[in-house]
């Protein structure tokens, strides 16, 4: 019952195929076009941190990624002396 309606519109309207395809990719283009216009909203709505909050977040995680890596570098060192021994 759906699909004769839909067929039943589709015959109704006298639109060229070409017409079609159009509002298709305006339809596309528009939307693309929404999503920029809301994200920029979104983005006004940010609280962005201070230039001294900034910097304190950023310092936070270098000094993390550089105990991180002295972590991880023991344990390669670690494992790596361990399979020489293994393996003689």
């Amino acid at each position: 019952m759906a699909a004769e309606k839909q067929l039943s519109k589709d015959i109704k309207s006298n639109k060229p195929e070409k017409e079609k395809k159009g509002n298709i990719f305006a339809r596309f283009f528009n939307r693309i076009g929404k999503a920029f216009y809301n994200m920029y909203h979104e983005l006004k709505k940010v609280t962005w941190p201070t230039k001294s909050a900034l910097i304190n977040y950023s310092l936070v995680v270098l000094i993390f990624l550089v105990v991180m890596g002295i972590i991880i570098g023991v344990f390669d060192l670690g494992a790596s002396a361990l399979v020489r021994l293994i393996t003689g």
